[in-house]
């Protein structure tokens, strides 16, 4: 038994190592190809120069600056996007007449490419912080809305009888039954769209923009300084990264009374 521990826990340190380790390896070999190549560095930069260009983005204060543009753009589009499709998500869920109504205009606005609406927003809205922030919430609108309306329909019906028979109002039902039972899908949801949500904004920033990371990118390559490429790429990753990862933890917190202890 104790052999059988001993080889679970050595399991599970090596898992832990392994993503690092991968990373470290992909570096290295990132950083051979770069050199053996012998390609310039603005076709194919190595890792060390990607960091160089990255400290001192970092020294001057820019990478900050338009870090914190693009950051604002999507939590603001993020905020948008999931308050409105989990209103109109339930509203759907609880009216067959209003989804029969709204489906075919909710449909057709996700068959349009967001790379084709971004322009005919900035034209509206200007090419500011709005028409950026309504990029990120449509983008982020689809998944949120369909995964609150199979959410709230997957409630079983013999819940619903039961707090019938307790006399329980429409907002109890909504509080104690509705909302944690679609939960677990709108968490899911939120996932999706807190990574889509940097899409948005670099789309929107691609189109037309003074500031933020797409503003960054598109700079830097008509500068041919692809190590700053490279180095506005990588941050809208771990942006992405983060946002997944403060979902998980928000996952983590509200769905504890999932887990049952035996």
């Amino acid at each position: 038994m104790q052999n059988v521990q001993q080889m679970k826990g050595g399991r599970v340190r090596l898992g832990r190592w392994l993503p690092g380790v991968s990373l470290l390896v992909g570096l290295a070999a990132w950083e051979w190809v770069a050199r053996a190549s012998g390609l310039p560095h603005f076709i194919l930069p190595p890792p060390s120069a990607v960091a160089a260009r990255l400290g001192r983005a970092v020294l001057d204060g820019s990478l900050l600056a338009h870090t914190l543009a693009t950051l604002s753009e999507v939590l603001a589009g993020l905020a948008l996007g999931v308050s409105v499709a989990s209103v109109l998500g339930y509203a759907l869920a609880k009216s067959t007449a209003l989804e029969r109504i709204l489906s075919p205009y909710v449909v057709a606005s996700q068959a349009i490419p967001i790379i084709a609406i971004a322009p005919l927003l900035v034209i509206w809205f200007g090419p500011g912080r709005i028409s950026k922030v309504l990029i990120c919430g449509l983008i982020v609108f689809f998944p949120v809305l369909v995964n609150t309306v199979l959410g709230v329909r997957s409630v079983p019906r013999e819940l619903y009888e039961l707090m019938r028979s307790l006399q329980a109002t429409r907002s109890q039902v909504f509080l104690k039954l509705e909302a944690p039972a679609a939960m677990p899908v709108l968490l899911g949801g939120l996932k999706i769209g807190a990574t889509l949500s940097v899409i948005g904004a670099v789309v929107g920033e691609f189109v037309g923009a003074d500031q933020g990371l797409g503003f960054l990118i598109n700079l830097a390559d008509g500068l041919y300084d692809t190590p700053l490429v490279f180095v506005a790429v990588l941050t809208l990753i771990a942006m992405a990264l983060s946002l997944f990862g403060l979902v998980a933890v928000l996952e983590r917190r509200l769905l504890a009374w999932r887990t049952v202890e035996v």
